[in-house]
């Protein structure tokens, strides 16, 4: 009988255990994960271990005001030998911080006075919570103001944030870096400066991002835009112009102990002919040059080219190509044509040129087919016919009549691989040549790299003839600080330029090297290798072959620049037949400062490459280019001499080169400079330049016409509507005594109708909003609105309590915080596409002033008030009349909290079973 009732009990009582214990380990697992602004309740075990009722006085303290117990005192009656579960419910405020506290229950035995205390322990979790909105913001501003916008930024969490304000395009008006406690807030505001200058109306945006220090990647932005309307609108013009651009310079040059001097005009012209931009022109004409060419002085030149779709014409003076290997450039007179069909183009040119003695004419026709976006192939051939009416021309290269077909084109292997090749022919009366050219190109993540071989056969008749050249280059990334790489250079030794200019001299190097990053700022370059020069032109200058290793150094500090570079070779001199060291070192130093930029450089060197053996040259010189504004702007420049290897070209020694715009479209330019004819090695030249240019920019094609505003101003209970002013960008008007207003003569576009306030009382008020955007497109467009005495709302907040009700058993609902807050709402007010915010205190007054009359709705939001505060009425609707001030009462209610509780304690105990004899 004894074992049938155990079982019994053991079944019955297991799942009260069971549920007991996972009840048990729920309530730990919610007090450690506790979030602020909630209620919760913490369990109590209570025991009597007595043979009496006992009846326990209890009161509830914790260890922070933020915490506190809804029920602080209580009472518990427990029967003998029996447990109790004694629940105490307790609210987080919302500011609570993270962190451990403690909830203590102080028990007094009611019979005996015996008093004994339990503590539990609670954690509350950190909740990171920001807000950032705007607040106020403009919706125009005009060019000159500042525009300024506030945010409010708000920390909802209860981890105080150490915070780090942020704007991109704007200047934030105190500190950067700011801390919030929970439940603080503050007002962010920002602003940005406007140019006074604009020319026409565009929108700002304004921006803030706010992020916590230690966690840089929570990044919250907000962004606000402003129309910014142009107090000096540029004119709107009704024509589409073509830019043209007409000068005039007197040119003066001393040569050899010769001064000749003269004016020399020009006119250039680029741009399109319609508005839609389709019918493309570009014409150019230079007078002739009344001092010898050089390149510092222009040449006669008149060409006029014409480019629609896929159609382009050319007429006059330019450098024609057929093809590299053909004819590669030659300066010339004639005329181009070339039309682009879907795939296949078919062209042409016929050229006279100007400066080579060998050829008279020359024609070309060819044909393209576009396989791909980027690959083509193309044939093509070239006639060439000589000039033989001049006998005293001497020898003459070219003796008969050359045809030269010629096939080449264009491949993309890959996005990393590019190929291109050429076959020529050429046939004259007594002779038979080819050539041919193919290059290559790759370009990886690491590596790239460029080869190009030429080679033409004794006889041909193109722009080459019995010469080959190699060049190629590759570059190997091994790191992000360590590159190496490797060039080589062979030029082409018989080419037929023209004779304005004289040749470069042969050159055939080669080198390898390393370059090493050693800072962002600066690199290493370590390369050796070997270099060979010799001179085009008679008598020869320099021939020599040199061995040689290099240094050069690249370093950024601060401001400056820096280069040094250091090169020391084994020098072979053909010219002299001996042998020796040549040694070189420069600097470079280039820097800002105060809108003027410097460079300054210099260069010693020990050589055995000229004349004399260990020949010392030095090599030193600056140049400065000052920027005083945008309008005007200097340059000086200086360098005592130039190496022998540069001698076949112009070279500056002193240029001073000032530029004024004396009003817009006019400039006014004047130089002077001593420089060094191509071909001569010491002797000086001087040259000074003075022109005036002039941009009239030409009308072409009229795009509109001129269309006109008028309205009228109602008057709606000001005292006047004449004599108001009107601004539309740069237009003004003023109205009449019925308040009438015109514009005449406008052009069309977007504009912003503006009210000159000193023109109307402090108290009247546009019924629309103001500026009013219009766009104006018509012949005759009208635009009316009214003007009405101001309106405003004024008003109070006001907080209430509602009566304390009479809970059984409660002495004290709520424990008052140790830091009192004033409590806050945000009042909107909203009429249309006008909105305005307040953030207001609870007790205080507020107002709105200078509304316009009309519909108005006023809302209220919390802006994280407290829960137990309550707006009683959160939306008000009303109609303001002109002069009208609206009186709000706006209530706040501050909320009792109910508590319901069972009086009978809950009741955990056993029964004894005895045994029955």
């Amino acid at each position: 009988m004894i074992r049938t009732w155990t079982l019994f009990i053991i079944i019955s009582l297991f799942p009260l255990f069971a549920f007991s214990q996972q009840q048990s380990n729920q309530l730990v697992n919610k007090r450690d994960s506790l979030m602020p602004g909630m209620s919760t309740s913490i369990p109590f075990t209570l025991e009597n271990p007595s043979t009496e009722n006992k009846i326990y006085d209890i009161s509830v303290a914790t260890s922070s005001p933020l915490i506190s117990p809804i029920l602080a005192k209580g009472e518990s009656q427990i029967a003998p030998h029996e447990t109790s579960v004694y629940l105490v419910p307790v609210r987080i405020a919302t500011e609570t911080a993270q962190g451990n506290y403690s909830v203590t229950l102080n028990i007094t035995d009611r019979s005996n006075g015996t008093s004994f205390t339990k503590t539990s322990h609670i954690t509350v979790s950190g909740n990171r919570k920001l807000s950032l909105t705007v607040l106020d913001s403009p919706e125009f501003t005009r060019a000159g103001e500042a525009i300024r916008a506030s945010f409010l930024l708000k920390n909802n969490g209860n981890v105080t944030e150490n915070l780090i304000l942020e704007s991109k395009n704007a200047i934030i008006d105190h500190d950067d870096a700011i801390t919030l406690v929970p439940n603080e807030s503050k007002i962010i505001t920002i602003h940005k400066a406007t140019n006074p200058e604009l020319g026409q109306n565009e929108f700002q945006n304004l921006n803030l991002s706010v992020y916590s220090q230690g966690n840089p990647k929570e990044n919250q932005s907000v962004y606000t835009s402003t129309q910014v309307i142009s107090v000096k609108p540029s004119n709107i013009d009704i024509y589409h112009r073509l830019p043209v651009a007409a000068s005039l310079s007197f040119i003066g040059m001393k040569n050899m102990g010769v001064y000749h001097d003269g004016f020399q005009g020009e006119i250039y012209g680029k741009g399109t002919l319609d508005k839609e931009n389709k019918n493309q022109i570009e014409f150019r004409a230079v007078t002739h040059n009344p001092v010898e060419f050089n390149a510092f002085t222009q040449y006669e030149e008149y060409f006029v080219n014409y480019r629609r779709d896929n159609l382009f014409v050319h007429l006059g003076d330019k450098t024609y190509s057929s093809s590299y290997l053909t004819e590669f450039a030659r300066y010339g007179r004639g005329a181009e044509i070339r039309y682009d069909f879907n795939k296949v183009s078919l062209g042409g040119f016929y050229n006279h040129p100007r400066f080579f003695r060998d050829i008279k004419d020359e024609f070309n026709f060819y044909s393209a087919f576009k396989i791909r976006k980027e690959s083509e192939i193309s044939v093509g051939y070239l006639y060439k016919m000589p000039r033989k009416e001049d006998p005293n021309l001497g020898n003459i290269r070219l003796d008969s009549q050359a045809h030269l077909p010629y096939a080449k084109g264009k491949f993309k292997i890959s996005k990393n691989i590019n190929i291109s090749g050429e076959f020529a022919y050429s046939t004259t009366e007594k002779t038979e040549g080819t050539a041919y050219m193919a290059q290559a190109e790759v370009s990886f993540e690491r590596w790239n790299g460029n080869l190009l071989y030429m080679k033409a056969s004794p006889e041909f008749a193109g722009y080459f003839t019995n010469t080959s050249t190699f060049s190629g280059n590759i570059q190997y990334r091994l790191s992000k600080k360590i590159s190496v790489f490797a060039n080589y250079m062979q030029d082409a030794k018989n080419f037929q330029r023209d004779t304005l200019f004289l040749a470069a001299p042969y050159r055939k190097y080669f080198q390898y090297g390393i370059q090493y990053k050693y800072l962002p700022s600066g690199f290493v370059i370590l390369n050796n290798g070997y270099q060979k020069y010799q001179d085009r032109l008679e008598p020869k200058q320099f021939d020599y072959y040199e061995r040689f290793f290099r240094v050069s150094i690249n370093q950024q500090i601060g401001i400056f620049l820096v280069n040094l570079e250091g090169q020391f070779g084994k020098t072979d001199n053909y010219l002299t037949g001996f042998n020796g060291n040549s040694s070189f070192y420069s600097a470079n130093l280039s820097f800002e400062k105060f809108r003027t930029s410097f460079n300054i450089f210099g260069s010693y060197g020990l050589t055995s490459r000229y004349q004399m053996l260990n020949q010392k040259q030095v090599y030193y010189g600056a140049r400065i280019i000052s920027r005083f504004s945008d309008k005007t702007n200097m340059s000086i420049f200086y360098q005592n001499n130039y190496i022998p290897e540069e001698y076949f070209k112009d070279r500056n020694l002193f240029e001073l080169v000032f530029h004024q715009q004396l009003f817009p479209g006019n400039d006014l330019d004047l130089s002077g400079r001593y420089s060094l004819q191509r071909g001569q090695i010491g002797d000086k030249d001087f040259i000074f330049s003075i022109r005036y240019t002039w941009r009239p920019n030409i009308p072409v094609q009229k795009t509109a016409e001129y269309i006109s505003l008028s309205g009228n101003i109602s008057n709606l209970g000001i005292k006047r509507t004449e004599g108001i002013r009107l601004m539309l960008g740069s237009y003004l008007s003023v109205t009449d005594k019925e308040g009438n207003y015109l514009f005449k003569n406008v052009i069309p576009g977007n504009y912003f109708l503006e009210i000159d306030r000193s023109t109307t009382e402090i108290n009247d008020i546009p019924t629309v909003t103001f500026p009013a955007a219009l766009s104006l497109a018509s012949k005759e467009n009208t635009f009316n609105f009214g003007l009405a005495p101001a309106a405003g709302i004024q008003g109070h907040i006001e907080c209430l309590e509602t009566e304390e009700k009479n809970l059984s058993d409660i002495e004290s609902l709520q424990a008052k915080k140790g830091k009192k807050k004033r409590e806050s709402i945000v009042i909107e007010a909203v009429c249309n596409d006008q909105t305005y915010r307040k953030i207001c205190f609870i007790g205080d007054d507020f107002d709105f002033t200078y509304l316009k009359p009309g519909e108005w709705t006023v809302k209220l939001y919390r802006n994280g008030l407290d829960k137990r505060y309550k707006i009683s009425t959160d939306k008000f609707q009303f109609t303001l009349k002109p002069s009208e001030t609206k009186k709000l009462s706006i209530h706040i209610i501050k909320q009792q909290i109910e508590v319901k509780y069972q009086q009978e304690s809950l009741k955990v105990g056993y029964n004894e079973i005895k045994n029955k004899k």
